[in-house]
């Protein structure tokens, strides 16, 4: 089985849905092995984030992804990179489809709900930035 990290962002802790956001993924046939809810401190998102950190959104990012607690996640399953992203649709709501995470959940394109990774080396990288081997189980 393959693994791919997931953030349910502060917009959605923030509007109490992550009940709702965790139930499309595992109607999806993801299934999540390990989950905690964290308050990112700004080292934590610079760091995270950091390969954004010459974009002219990154201040915004991590004021945004430090404003409200956020759900880290690890999700199991077949294909589970390319399964994830196609479930939580594209980074721009306006362009997701329809019944995806950001086409239902998403407020703008910063407040789009969800985080994936985008390929199996960045979610090897992103889970083990949150996760210890004996906290992934299931």
């Amino acid at each position: 089985m393959e693994k791919t990290f997931s953030i349910i962002k502060p917009d959605a802790t923030k509007r109490n849905i992550t009940g709702y956001i965790n139930k499309i993924i595992e109607e999806n046939g993801l299934r999540i092995v390990a989950q905690k809810r964290i308050k990112l401190s700004i080292y934590q998102a610079k760091d995270f984030y950091q390969i954004h950190s010459d974009k002219p959104f990154f201040n915004d990012l991590i004021k945004y992804m430090i404003s409200e607690p956020v759900v880290v996640q690890v999700l199991s399953g077949n294909n589970a990179v390319e399964t994830y992203r196609k479930i939580m649709g594209a980074t721009n709501p306006d362009n997701a489809k329809e019944g995806t995470i950001r086409n239902i959940y998403a407020l703008n394109i910063q407040e789009n709900s969800v985080h994936g990774s985008d390929s199996k080396e960045n979610a090897k990288k992103e889970i083990a930035f949150f996760f210890n081997n004996e906290e992934i189980v299931g």
